[in-house]
């Protein structure tokens, strides 16, 4: 919501969209930004880009590896489709070769501009990656959570 914290929700989005590289349970995957909070999504993005991706054994990575290639591939493969089908990718962790493990990690990704429509919302990705959908109220907000098919949970800033 636009009369949210702005810090507290930059902070609390960054580190659960990106955090175990949202391969956790309660991750948040999808952000339903009312109003005006979408003008903090590149404050999000500023945020996302100090995390180090890198391997699960060094105590300085904030973004380790995922599970598999193949979900790697996966991750990937949804980022390239929501892409195709309009979204935009102001943060593109696609591609991120950390040093002697190039199989293994993906780096922090927002898709911004997003429809219910699209693989980046209709999938759940289980990946470091952050899909932005605009509303206009918190009507419209409620409405299109209770329409997601997935069911999971929600957290509201306000």
């Amino acid at each position: 919501m636009p009369d949210a914290d702005k810090d507290s929700v930059v902070a609390a989005m960054t580190a659960a969209a990106f955090g175990a590289a949202g391969q956790r349970c309660m991750a948040i995957s999808v952000g339903v930004f009312v109003g005006e909070s979408k003008e903090w999504i590149p404050d999000i993005i500023a945020e996302a880009k100090k995390l180090k991706v890198g391997t699960g054994i060094n105590s300085d990575t904030d973004i380790p590896p995922v599970i598999t290639p193949e979900a790697k591939a996966r991750i990937e493969s949804l980022i390239t489709e929501s892409e195709a089908q309009g979204a935009s990718v102001p943060l593109d962790g696609r591609n991120i070769d950390v040093e002697g493990y190039s199989n293994g990690n993906v780096g922090a990704t927002v898709l911004d501009d997003c429809t219910t429509e699209m693989a980046g919302y209709t999938e759940e990705i289980f990946g470091p990656v952050l899909t932005c959908v605009h509303v206009d109220t918190l009507d419209e907000a409620i409405e299109l959570i209770n329409e997601n098919k997935c069911g999971n949970g929600t957290a509201i800033f306000t």
